[in-house]
Order: C-alpha cells, then sequence, then structure tokens
C-alpha cells in the first residue's frame, strides 16, 4: 500500500506537465502570430510611408511657381480698342523685359529671342486678358508678375545643375546670368501655384492645371452616382426582401458578385462598344465616362446594400408585422432606415473606387488632349486619373513634379471620400 501511494502522484504530474508544455506551446504560437500581424503591418506602413515620402518630395515642387515682376507699358502702337483681343502683347511683354537689360540690343533678334525664352508663353495671355478686361489700360504702365518658362522654374527649384555643361542644358550660361540679375533685383518670386487648380491642361508645363480633370471628374461622378445609386438599391432591396429564393435568384446574386470582380478595363470596352459604337454618344465625354463607372460601382452597391439589410434583425421586421405593417412597409419604413448607414458607406467607397479608375476612361477617349474645362457632361474633358496618365507620358520635365502633384490631389479627395463614409457610418450607426 506504501509503495502504491508513493507511485500514484507520477501520472498526475505526467499529465499537468503534458498541460503545461501544451499551453507554453500555444502561447508561443500566438506570441509568434502577433509578431507576424506586427511585422505584416509594419511592411505595410512602410511601403506607404514610402509611397506617399516620393510622392511628396518630387511633387511638392509643384504647388509653387516661378515668376516674375514687370513694369509693362502698353504701347498703344502695338494694341488699340479696334483690334482687340489681337494685338502685339507678345511684343509689349518682351520689350518691358528687354528694358531691365540695357545691355541687350533690341534690333539683335537672336540675343532677344534668347531673352524672351526666360518667359513663359502665357506672359502675352495675361496682359491681354488684363487689357481686354479693362481697355483703360492702354497707353498706360501696368505692373504685373507673370511666369517664367519651364526651363527657368526648374533652375529656380534647383532641379537643374548650374556645373552641368553648357550643351547639356537648356539654358545657356547668359540666360543663367540675366535670371540671376532679376533674382538680384527682387523680381523673382514663387508663389503658391493657383493656377494648378485654375488652369486647364496646356502644353506649356508652367501653365498646365486640373480644371478640366477636376471637373470632368466631377460629371462622370456625378452621372456616375445618379445612375448607380437608385438602381443599386433598388436591386438589392428586391433580390434580399422580396424576390423568391430560387434558382434564378441565385443565379442572378452569382453574377452580381462576379460582376464585382471583372477587371475594369472589360467595362471600358463595353462601354466603347455599347455607348460609343451602338448609341453614337460622344467620345470624350463625362456622360460616356459616368455611364461606364456605373456599370462598374452598381455591382459594390448592391452586394453592400445587401449586408447592411441583413444586419438588421429580424426581430424588426417580425415586430414590424405584428402589429399589422405590409411587407413593403416594413421594408421602407423600418429596414432600409436603419441599414442607411450601411448603404451611404459601401456607396461611398463605390464612389471612391470609380474616381480611381484608368483603364475604362482611357478606353472611351478621356485621354484626350483638352484645354478647356467642360461645361456640361455632354461636353469632352479628362478626368482626374486620365490627367495623370497624361502628364507621366508627356517629355517635358516639368510635367514630372506635376505628376506627383496631381496623384497627391487624387489621393486628397480618396481620403477624403472614406472619411465621411467613416463619418456617416459612425455617426449613424446603431448598436442591437
Amino acid at each position: 500500500m506504501t509503495d502504491i501511494a508513493k507511485d500514484a502522484p507520477g501520472p498526475r504530474s505526467s499529465s499537468s506537465d503534458v498541460v503545461a508544455k501544451s499551453l507554453r506551446r500555444r502561447r508561443q504560437r500566438q506570441t509568434r502570430l502577433k509578431l507576424y500581424g506586427i511585422g505584416a503591418l509594419s511592411i505595410a506602413i512602410l511601403m506607404l510611408s514610402i509611397l506617399i515620402g516620393s510622392l511628396v518630395i518630387s511633387g511638392y515642387k509643384a504647388f509653387v511657381q516661378t515668376q516674375v515682376s514687370l513694369e509693362v507699358f502698353v504701347d498703344p502702337d502695338e494694341v488699340s480698342l479696334e483690334t482687340l483681343p489681337r494685338g502685339g502683347f507678345s511684343d509689349i511683354v518682351n520689350q518691358s523685359l528687354a528694358s531691365l537689360f540695357p545691355e541687350v540690343d533690341p534690333e539683335d533678334r537672336a540675343e532677344m529671342r534668347e531673352l524672351s525664352a526666360i518667359l513663359s508663353n502665357g506672359a502675352q495671355f495675361k496682359l491681354r486678358d488684363l487689357v481686354v478686361e479693362n481697355p483703360g489700360l492702354i497707353g498706360e504702365t501696368v505692373e504685373m508678375t507673370v511666369p517664367v518658362s519651364d526651363p527657368f522654374d526648374q533652375l529656380a527649384k534647383g532641379l537643374v545643375q548650374r556645373d552641368t555643361p553648357e550643351g547639356q542644358r537648356r539654358v545657356s550660361n547668359q540666360q543663367i546670368g540675366w535670371f540671376d540679375q532679376l533674382a538680384e533685383a527682387g523680381a523673382i518670386s514663387q508663389p503658391f501655384n493657383w493656377a494648378l487648380f485654375t488652369n486647364a491642361d496646356s502644353r506649356f508645363p508652367e501653365l498646365a492645371g486640373l480644371k478640366g480633370a477636376l471637373i470632368g471628374s466631377f460629371w462622370a461622378l456625378l452621372v456616375c452616382f445618379v445612375i448607380s445609386f437608385p438602381i443599386g438599391i433598388g436591386a438589392a432591396i428586391y433580390l434580399e426582401e422580396f424576390a423568391p429564393k430560387n434558382r434564378l435568384s441565385d443565379f442572378i446574386e452569382i453574377n452580381i458578385n462576379n460582376l464585382a470582380a471583372v477587371p475594369s478595363v472589360v467595362f471600358g470596352l463595353l462601354a466603347l462598344a455599347v455607348f460609343i459604337g451602338w448609341f453614337g454618344m460622344p467620345r470624350s465625354a463625362p456622360i460616356v465616362g459616368g455611364l461606364t463607372l456605373a456599370l462598374m460601382t452598381m455591382p459594390t452597391i448592391i452586394i453592400a446594400t445587401r449586408a447592411a439589410l441583413k444586419a438588421v434583425p429580424p426581430s424588426i421586421r417580425e415586430a414590424a408585422l405584428g402589429v399589422g405593417a405590409s411587407r413593403q412597409q416594413v421594408v421602407f419604413d423600418h429596414v432600409l432606415p436603419l441599414a442607411l448607414p450601411g448603404i451611404l458607406t459601401g456607396t461611398i467607397i463605390g464612389l471612391a473606387q470609380a474616381l480611381g479608375e484608368t483603364a475604362p476612361l482611357l478606353l472611351i477617349g478621356m485621354n484626350a488632349f483638352i484645354t478647356s474645362a467642360p461645361s456640361s457632361p455632354f461636353d469632352s474633358a479628362t478626368a482626374l486619373p486620365t490627367q495623370i496618365f497624361i502628364w507621366a507620358d508627356s517629355p517635358e520635365r516639368g510635367f514630372v513634379s506635376r505628376t506627383s502633384a496631381a496623384i497627391l490631389v487624387l489621393l486628397g479627395f480618396l481620403m477624403l471620400m472614406n472619411a465621411i463614409a467613416i463619418f456617416l457610418r459612425n455617426r449613424l450607426e446603431r448598436r442591437w
């Protein structure tokens, strides 16, 4: 009996050891899993930081524009009331710049051409607009600030190395000397580049802006919302609340889920064949872009709406039916208002996704070179993603920073739309 008593604790001790080892292994696995998750999250944050940092480093210079201040005499011999808006505005601006350099011979065309290259081609149009707006300026001296051309904008921002051999630079030593004289005289400034948002596209980087793309994106998203929101919500309500559960409804549900995963370029091909090929709608127009994006966004809205409707507790429906409400009253007066936060969140996220799509808009021609902003969804226009594509494909160096700046603007809009979705979800969300 004594021997048995001595041996009895053995099995119990062995079992506790096994349990302890199992718990240690479980904790170790949990610790490793946490470390893997932290590592993955750290890598994602690092990659995002590198992306945003590279965009900021290369794009922040586009938010300032180098300009030169001039005193311009509006010569009546060059401009008259009878010829407006035509006139020798280019000669007037060039002569005003040449007056700052007495050593430059106005009769030397080569030297004058080299000097006038400092000014942007938009300088003459800025003067023209001032005179057209106020013809009384003819014969007067006007103080105005005009942008410099892209090579000198790059020079002022340090993107053109002065020690580079002259034959490998777009600016000569003489031009650099003239520009330095202007800087020493305090005529050079670098204010915020409002033209990036108030100008449309241009062949000259210093004049190119996002106004046309912003308005084109607005019209396209407006058309997308007007089409996809009511149709998507209506389809989701019918499928979730009224449609009989049979093979046909299952087939429709499967196809909706598949459409949400179809590559965007397929929708672009569909729009090119149907909207432009069959219906003859205008190419490069936001109305076509909006319809194309609506086709893409509709499956996302349907899926999000159905998920929001399913999240409403069944007791809400049963209570409404119990007091005599019809099925339609139950859905539209009780279920739909409670599901609205999830519906709005899904809709905004779908629109944010549509805002960043490029491939379908390229296929319908919204990458054309258009120098004016659209006044309606039927006018030719570009969008933010396609404008980025156009600038990225341009050979001028000034478009490099503007491409990064446009990407930052697009990311800003995407973050704003997602922030609105989060705000609406938190503000309208109800806990059951």
